[in-house]
């Protein structure tokens, strides 16, 4: 499993702004590992403890609740 970089997050953050610090991690982990996949997405943040902390403040439990989440709108 592929730990999330987080210097290399924090230049990312640098260039792209978003409201949302998960919609941000998100869109950092497609464009940086080239991940678009909803369960391999959860799975990087869930072994991560700061990615764990982003997605149990959205009470987001499962690959589907995260999917739910990035396609919201």
């Amino acid at each position: 499993m592929t730990e999330i970089d987080w210097n290399e997050f924090k230049e990312y953050k640098k260039y792209n702004v978003q409201d949302d610090k998960l919609d941000m991690v998100v869109a950092f982990i497609k464009s940086y590992y080239n991940i678009q996949n909803a369960r391999e997405i959860y799975n990087m943040l869930s072994v991560d403890d700061i990615g764990q902390m982003l997605i149990e403040k959205r009470e987001i439990a499962s690959a589907e609740g995260l999917e739910s989440f990035m396609f919201r709108g």
